[in-house]
């Protein structure tokens, strides 16, 4: 949607996205699966226009996520207005191909320059409720939004992780221990939980290597209500990005803390069965310069559906976010009408708890 259109003239879009793979006039744009990724990218293009940026969380030399800011186009490669920049969803951040054995899998949002179509910015996008079920009887202080995490975001992060290496020129061989593998490539349980410990250091110490070379990975915006209601809160909306160091506090602070509480790793959960996808995908790569996704993934299910790769709750997440912006969001309710345009509220399929709001809210576009 062009900046500045009269509302009269205006087609039912988003704010800044005026050149995507998607057609926003059409009722399929709106649905369930399209908005979730469609208006995060719209959301964060107009907190750059207010003259914000988005909330960063990166990892620092002493594996805490800090908190940090990063402009959207920093963030996009471009700025999110510009003619040049084109907003590829649900498509394949080609790349990353060459480090993987079969299909690479799509990601929620590529950036991609129009002129010459290189492909600029891969992003996993989840659009999070605030508070969660967890959180919903606390104190907004302590409010916090679930995440559930699919397996190809792991795969993005394995490749993003190579691509940070190879580009720095980090010896990795001196990062991973192809040792491992062999107690691994086998579903030999007590194995595997005996060397989880291990893993963690590998993971640890390729993340301290990239410490100066952080890339986004997740573009999480959260939406609040009042508690439980459906209730938009008046500061509703934030921009947070995760970076893909930062992201791997999400599964490895889990398994450390089990260490800890119980002195070992007893049962395979969906988070240590994570780090074991994880560390087996980078460990292929550096013996073979590939690795074969779908078959670590299939292989390596330890008995539990591959459906998701891990998810945690909101009184984890809150612990990595935080802020003041996550208690008091920056974006109003009713500034959500300069980022839903042309009428396009009246084209959503309330099937989702942020598309019913929107779309039972007609107060918000008066």
């Amino acid at each position: 949607m062009l900046i500045g259109e009269p509302l009269s003239n205006q087609k039912p879009g988003l704010f800044c996205i005026n050149y995507s793979n998607r057609d926003f006039s059409r009722k399929e744009a709106w649905g369930k699966n399209c908005f979730n990724s469609t208006f995060p990218a719209a959301l964060s293009a107009f907190i750059q226009s207010c003259g914000l940026e988005n909330i960063y969380l990166k990892l620092d030399s002493s594996y805490k996520v800090v908190h940090s800011s990063i402009l959207t186009s920093e963030l996009y490669g471009l700025a999110p207005n510009s003619n040049n920049l084109f907003y590829a969803f649900e498509t394949q951040f080609t790349p990353y191909q060459q480090y993987l054995i079969g299909s690479l899998p799509r990601v929620d949002l590529v950036l991609q320059a129009r002129d010459t179509g290189a492909c600029l910015r891969p992003l996993e996008v989840k659009l999070t409720a605030l508070p969660d079920r967890t959180t919903c009887n606390l104190s907004e202080s302590l409010y916090g939004c679930e995440l559930v995490i699919r397996p190809d975001t792991i795969v993005y992060l394995a490749c993003m992780l190579i691509d940070g290496i190879l580009s720095h020129n980090i010896p990795y061989n001196d990062l991973l221990d192809p040792r491992l593998l062999s107690e691994i490539n086998g579903i030999e349980f007590d194995n595997v939980l005996q060397i989880v410990p291990a893993l963690i250091e590998i993971i640890d110490r390729v993340a301290f290597s990239l410490l100066d070379y952080q890339k986004p990975l997740l573009l999480q915006p959260v939406w609040k209500t009042e508690g439980k209601s459906p209730k938009l809160s008046e500061n509703c909306l934030d921009v947070f990005v995760w970076s893909d160091l930062a992201f791997t506090r999400l599964f490895v602070d889990l398994v450390k803390t089990e260490i800890q509480l119980s002195g070992s790793i007893r049962l395979i959960t969906r988070p240590v069965r994570t780090l074991i996808w994880l560390f087996k995908m980078l460990s292929d790569f550096c013996n073979a310069g590939n690795f074969n996704a779908k078959r670590i993934i299939d292989n390596l299910s330890y008995n539990t559906k591959n459906d998701k790769a891990f998810a945690v709750s909101g009184s984890f997440t809150n612990r990595y976010m935080k802020c003041s912006q996550l208690e008091c969001p920056r974006i109003t309710k009713y500034q959500i009408q300069q980022i839903v345009l042309g009428g396009g509220q009246n084209l959503l399929s309330p099937e989702r708890r942020f598309d019913a709001i929107i779309y039972n809210s007609p107060d918000l576009f008066t």
